[in-house]
């Protein structure tokens, strides 16, 4: 599939019916049309001359490719001006149409009717002839949407001699429809201002040349300068120099971060103050940042199950409001005796309220602004669907290790019962890279702790999934682990009760024997991170009916933590199958989210309604979760969810809007109270209101997270 970006497109109702007509095409079926991005997601297959075609009624084109479009963003200024300009143009428009409106009223009212038409008829064209050129247009096609329902009740309206309102239907029409257009630019703004971050060009270092490049000439391994005040090109290790970094376009928190020889950097990141020359380790295209955008933007143009609802919705909302205005012409004259001019006036004021304009706009600006609005403070959120879920959630299941605690184990206490212990426990542990293992090496070393010269490398080393290892050394069989992996007749009295206080102290248990003997006991320790208590009380206050955590660690060990922590369910010394067991079981009682680091937990969050990773912009973290804290810690998950929460809330509000003064309208057609005016200011009214009420998820927020 393939981004074709698109211009000219300024109505939701338009864009629906525009991707209707693509999907016909051959190769068109799977073709998206999104007005929220103003892009057209296709097969590379797609015949673009019959797209341009159908693209042509609505007057928008496309743009040929995605590199031409970003060659032609060099020419912003142009496009800004040009939005300005449009602004000035309808605006001048307008007052010119008021003006003449207001004197050939003040005209009508001292007897010069032809004049006053005359008035009239120019606001009218001048206002409304883009609607009219269309309208007709779609008159020949028999295509009816709400140029060609405006076309038709304008029409009408001068027929049947209501000069006044008709003009004053165009002047709104043509407000109402820039308006519209303005709403949807100020989001699509917000987004751009976003995706704005990527770096452009690089300073690149080579046999000690310095060289100014596009990022695309970019490639693994190359060295680049980086000073105070630029923007770090891509992914890499510092080589040279100490600096802070300000990487909130990563993390979105704008602390700095120092970086020293070998510290990790990400694209995109602005360097502060000292120089860093930096050797890449990965190209642009696969970087953080890059991975970032590219989903941001994919985000955009994924439809949620409300906006597929509405969209349904709208296609048979327009045919049954223009049937429903035929009848309110006919019935009254027909079955009861009233009069034709009347009815056949509060018909046309009907066909105005087939405008749907304002409820496909209920979902799709409030959904980019909460996409922008996470994505500034460093909440990923993959889709409007995942958006949507995240504000529905009922129950949120944690990983313990790396995620509720800092994930840097630390042995705290030991037992030797035999002198080998820590030789074999080290030999076994330092191919590894598991928190465990590091932890043990790391004491090890700390101690001066070496293996004995007879003592060669491990044979037969097998990792078993939720238990430690087993291995051979110098021909004799070794076992590492928790209680699972010893066997049982291995385990005597005074070790059992070793293992017990272990336990009781809150203690993750390492134990290392022999085929005939249990050689010592290693105590580990994972602080409980700093924010995670407020975390949960906070999940708690947003109305989380249950908050679980899931780890393979032992019972006792999990309880200590759930109790300081205030969890309300623990499940402890699982295995990964289980995990997924728990949250298959957890998804049948409610909207579940499983929270882990994106590493490790990667199959319980994909088998999760809704999987939340927090990784600091690490490609696992991105690449299997539905929402990725880009942070390493869980500050911001309370964030996340109450945009969430607040984006559901203006959806409905907005839904409610469009359709209740609508409703209102369409009540007034039974006394006969409806007028065209009314109509068309019930539908501007619905549309600048969904409007409003979208960008202000734009606003700070009251509360926000850890920074």
């Amino acid at each position: 599939m393939k981004r074709y970006p698109v211009k000219g497109l300024d109505c939701a109702d338009c864009t629906l019916r525009l991707e209707t007509q693509i999907n016909r095409l051959e190769n068109g079926t799977d073709a998206k049309l999104n007005y929220t991005t103003s892009t057209l997601v296709a097969s590379e297959n797609l015949d673009l001359k019959a797209v341009e075609k159908i693209l042509a009624t609505e007057n928008a084109r496309l743009v040929a490719s995605v590199k031409n479009n970003q060659e032609e963003g060099n020419h912003g200024d142009h496009e800004h001006n040009h939005e300005d300009g449009n602004t000035k143009m309808v605006i001048t428009k307008v007052i010119i149409s008021v003006i003449l409106l207001l004197i050939g009223i003040f005209v009508e009212d001292n007897g010069q009717t032809y004049f006053s038409l005359a008035l009239y008829f120019v606001a009218t064209v001048l206002s409304g002839w883009p609607t009219f050129k269309q309208g007709a247009k779609n008159l020949t096609r028999f295509t009816f949407n709400i140029d060609t329902l405006m076309t038709i009740a304008l029409i009408g309206a001068f027929a049947i001699g209501e000069y006044r309102e008709g003009t004053l239907v165009a002047i709104l029409f043509g407000v109402n429809e820039w308006l519209e257009g303005l709403g949807m630019m100020q989001a699509r703004k917000s987004m751009e201002s976003l995706l704005n971050v990527q770096p452009k060009f690089a300073m690149r270092v080579k046999n000690g040349i310095e060289e100014k490049v596009s990022i695309d000439q970019l490639a693994i391994g190359d060295v680049v300068k980086v000073v105070a005040g630029e923007q770090i090109p891509s992914d890499g290790i510092v080589l040279k120099g100490t600096s802070s970094v300000n990487e909130s376009a990563i993390t979105g928190e704008s602390v700095p971060v120092e970086k020293q020889i070998d510290a990790t950097v990400f694209g995109g990141s602005i360097n502060n103050d000292g120089t860093l020359f930096i050797t890449l380790t990965k190209a642009y295209q696969d970087s953080a940042l890059a991975k970032i955008l590219n989903l941001v933007y994919e985000a955009q143009e994924t439809k949620t199950q409300t906006e597929l609802f509405i969209n349904k919705f709208a296609k048979y909302y327009t045919p049954l409001i223009m049937l429903l205005a035929v009848l309110v012409m006919i019935v009254p004259p027909l079955f009861l005796g009233a009069e034709w001019m009347p009815w056949l006036y509060e018909g046309l004021a009907v066909l105005i309220i087939g405008c749907p304009c304002a409820l496909v706009l209920s979902s799709p600006i409030a959904l980019v602004a909460g996409i922008t609005k996470s994505a500034r403070i460093g909440i990923l959120i993959k889709g409007g669907n995942h958006l949507e879920t995240l504000g529905r959630l009922e129950t949120i299941a944690f990983d313990k290790t790396g995620t509720l605690t800092e994930g840097k184990l630390a042995v705290s206490d030991v037992k030797v019962y035999r002198p080998e212990f820590y030789q074999i426990s080290r030999l076994m542990e330092q191919e590894s890279m598991h928190p465990i293992a590091k932890a043990i090496v790391g004491y090890t070393l700390e101690n001066q702790i070496q293996p004995e010269a007879g003592l060669l490398q491990v044979e037969d080393l097998v990792t078993v999934a939720g238990s430690g290892l087993t291995g051979k050394i110098n021909e004799k069989h070794y076992f590492l682990g928790n209680e699972r992996q010893i066997p049982e007749e291995l385990l005597t009295k005074e070790i059992k009760k070793d293992i017990e206080y272990f336990k009781e102290n809150g203690r993750t248990l390492v134990i290392t024997a022999s085929e005939t003997e249990v050689l010592g006991i290693f105590g580990l320790t994972d602080k409980i991170r700093n924010e995670s208590k407020e975390i949960i009380s906070e999940l708690h206050q947003l109305g989380m009916k249950k908050v679980v955590m899931l780890t393979g660690d032992h019972e006792k060990i999990a309880e200590s933590v759930a109790n300081e922590l205030g969890i309300d369910e623990v499940h402890s010394s699982l295995l990964p199958e289980q995990k997924l067991e728990l949250i298959d079981e957890l998804s049948t009682k409610g909207i579940t989210a499983m929270v882990g680091d994106g590493v490790n937990d990667s199959p319980a969050l994909v088998k999760s309604d809704l999987g939340i990773a927090m990784g600091k912009g690490t490609d696992s973290a991105i690449e299997v979760a539905d929402v990725v804290l880009m942070q390493d810690h869980l500050g911001r998950l309370p964030d996340a969810i109450r945009i969430a929460k607040l984006v559901k809330k203006i959806i409905r509000i907005n839904i409610s809007i469009a359709l209740g003064l609508k409703v209102i309208a369409l009540l007034l057609t039974i006394p006969g109270w409806l007028t065209l005016w009314f109509a068309i200011l019930a539908d501007m009214g619905a549309t600048i209101l969904v409007t409003l009420i979208s960008l202000t998820i734009l606003l700070p927020m009251r509360k926000l997270g850890k920074k």
